[in-house]
């Protein structure tokens, strides 16, 4: 996790904290069986997750971050500190860490329902996601980004918003996970640009995809692309396709006065029509192409627990389009304003994020 504001570790609180979460590698080693196969959960682009149990009898997800992460020594101890610093029921909590030799290592408290995805688009298990359950998963993840956009010590942009980085507890309560790729905004900033793009295709607001331009609206934006999974039950594709759904479908579907169209077919017993519509409303308002009148976390929460609150009609959201002998995802009107865009935009179709990506 970087930080805009240039804060550090500095302090003998800080010191001590960080020395009160580090663990021994022997200590994760023998934790997680010495990373045996059979204790893996999963893997991604930053390394491997392992469960384990700590000598205090607390199981935990371990976090082994690749040997060829880029990420630096003192930028792994200021995400240590910082996510230690984070205390909400919908984030996931960090226990410790180990920086010892080239290993880095995260230990998180371990939540047993996997992810999001792992539910909602498998069609077996989305049927154990009714429409309260989601709607609950909904207000969690709400809340979560609420706490680190305003309530937080520090004002926090996650930019990695998807379903795979939302964990569900025993109770399947949401947890916001992931924060290796957040930035801390501080002071009276609210915006900030970067020539180094990082999160996933698909949940990128379109100003930050194109321009490198991010804010809290970014993570509005990509909280609108998840809301619109969790109500369709389908992942977001760039363009039309039979096993997905996109703004587009959505938007068209508004319009025309259609909307419950889009419904999982999975909730069709279970749902909502007042609950259904708010969230849909909410979802595109949150991806409206113009991050200004995008609304912000403290209104989507207010949105979903108030029934008499009458939100704007939404604008259009920014609708991408896909070249077929290029493989390439840019939005309509930079098609028709810009030709060249279309070189800078790779795709990616499998839901993985990228760390490092050098638009134009």
């Amino acid at each position: 996790m970087t930080n805009e504001a240039g804060d550090g570790i500095s302090g003998a609180s800080e010191l001590t904290t960080m020395e009160s979460l580090q663990f021994d590698f022997t200590t994760i080693q023998a934790a997680t069986n010495d990373f045996s196969p059979e204790n893996k959960l999963g893997e991604g682009g930053f390394g491997e997750v392992f469960q384990g149990r700590l000598p205090n009898g607390q199981q935990t997800a371990v976090k082994r971050l690749s040997q060829s992460s880029r990420q630096g020594d003192e930028e792994f101890k200021n995400e240590v500190l910082l996510v230690a610093k984070l205390q909400h029921r919908n984030l996931v909590r960090l226990l410790g860490f180990c920086l010892e030799g080239r290993e880095k290592l995260l230990a998180y408290e371990f939540v047993p329902n996997k992810s999001l995805d792992f539910f909602l688009f498998d069609p077996q298990k989305s049927g154990q996601l009714n429409w309260p359950l989601r709607y609950k998963i909904i207000s969690g993840i709400a809340r979560g980004l609420l706490y680190l956009h305003e309530d937080s010590r520090l004002r926090i942009i996650h930019r990695d918003l998807k379903c795979s980085n939302i964990l569900l507890d025993s109770e399947m309560n949401p947890k916001i996970s992931d924060f290796g790729m957040a930035r801390i905004f501080g002071g009276d900033q609210t915006q900030a640009s970067t020539n180094k793009i990082v999160g996933t295709f698909g949940y990128m607001s379109p100003e930050y995809a194109m321009h490198g331009e991010f804010s809290v609206k970014s993570d509005v934006y990509s909280f609108g692309i998840l809301l619109l999974e969790i109500i369709c039950g389908k992942k977001n594709n760039f363009y039309h396709q039979l096993d997905g759904v996109n703004t587009l479908l959505a938007w068209n579907q508004w319009r025309d006065g259609t909307p419950l169209k889009v419904l999982d077919l999975a909730i069709m017993d279970s749902y909502s029509k007042d609950e259904v519509l708010r969230c849909l409303h909410i979802c595109l308002l949150c991806i409206q192409e113009d991050p200004a009148i995008r609304p912000t976390m403290a209104t989507v929460v207010l949105m979903l627990s108030n029934n008499y609150f009458n939100p704007p009609s939404p604008r259009h959201p920014a609708f991408f389009v896909r070249s077929r002998s290029r493989g390439l995802s840019i939005p309509m009107k930079e098609l028709q304003s810009n030709q060249s865009t279309s070189s800078t935009m790779p795709l990616s179709t499998n839901g993985m994020s990228i760390t490092e990506f050098y638009p134009r």
